[in-house]
């Protein structure tokens, strides 16, 4: 009998180049696509003769994984694995597996696109020119502006890169600078945030501390500051940034991660105007789901196959 791969990334589809692959090594994709919440009798019967699993960000705990008897390997189809009660699945032998570098010239474009959208008012005008309105507002140009970059993995380099070819200032902080760079100045965290016209997300949640941006770190930035996190909801304390979005404290933000997704209707971010968010797409690139869900393939079957796969995560 074929072993089950569960696969739960909404774009990947039966007969795709991933479902080809799975069925060319002899294996039996199951779909179960994620839409939102599933409810508690779905959570634990998830992973029901399942040997493998492509998963999306969907929150993966102790108990379905205690649950999960036939599980060999979760492999996430993107970069971030926070979701995943890693500490639970290497109790249960289970591996766990992300797909670094597939995404991060989409999540890079968007980011740019963001800061783009904010620079130039994009949102209000195209709302107001649907509405019979012709607004002439000046923007602002984005070179001599700085961008401020926290994370520089992938995605975080390939951001500074587009903010150098439109001739803006980067400021990295990261824990890995790169000593060779000319381009871009690696400072402080504090300095990234107090210089940045534009401070982008690029870093990895934290494992025990709050959020990376909470309000003091907001009172910190320009009054003319804006936001963009592309990385991690939890990276940003949305209440105090709603706050600092009512009352001036900086401009404006742009988000395409959240802490609660979709959007919860009593979110305080909900009707700020000063506020763009997009609907976690920054990696969303059919180029890139191809790669990513290819990779992740390759992972599962490199692990029920006795191989060690490229980019284990729980170890």
């Amino acid at each position: 009998m074929a072993a089950r791969i569960l696969i739960t990334s909404d774009y990947l589809h039966p007969g795709d180049a991933v479902d080809q692959l799975l069925r060319e090594r002899g294996l039996e994709p199951v779909y179960s696509p994620s839409q939102g919440s599933r409810t508690l009798d779905e959570r634990r019967s998830m992973f029901d003769g399942i040997s493998g699993a492509i998963l999306a960000s969907e929150p993966v705990t102790a108990d379905m994984l205690t649950a999960a008897s036939s599980l060999q390997v979760i492999a996430r189809s993107g970069v971030g694995y926070d979701s995943i009660d890693i500490q639970a699945a290497t109790a249960q032998g289970i591996r766990v597996c992300n797909v670094p570098g597939t995404n991060h010239h989409s999540v890079a474009e968007l980011t740019i696109g963001l800061i783009i959208m904010a620079a130039r008012r994009l949102p209000e005008v195209t709302t107001a020119v649907r509405q019979g309105h012709w607004p002439r507002e000046a923007g602002h140009e984005l070179r001599g502006s700085t961008l401020g970059i926290i994370g520089y993995g992938p995605s975080g380099r390939a951001t500074a890169s587009l903010g150098v070819a439109l001739g803006m200032t980067v400021k990295v902080s990261t824990t890995h600078p790169d000593r060779d760079s000319t381009a871009v100045q690696f400072t402080d965290l504090d300095t990234v945030i107090r210089d940045a016209d534009y401070l982008s997300l690029h870093t990895r949640a934290g494992q025990s501390t709050g959020p990376l941006i909470d309000g003091p770190r907001l009172q910190a930035m320009k009054p003319t500051a804006v936001l963009i996190n592309t990385a991690r909801g939890s990276l940003v304390d949305e209440e105090a940034l709603a706050k600092a979005l009512s009352d001036g404290t900086i401009a404006g933000a742009a988000l395409d991660v959240l802490e609660s997704e979709p959007l919860p209707r009593d979110s305080p971010l909900r009707g700020l105007d000063n506020v763009l968010i997009t609907s976690h797409l920054a990696g969303q690139t059919s180029e890139a789901r191809t790669r990513a869900g290819l990779a992740a393939a390759h992972a599962v079957i490199d692990v029920l196959e006795n191989r060690e796969p490229a980019h284990p995560v729980d170890r």
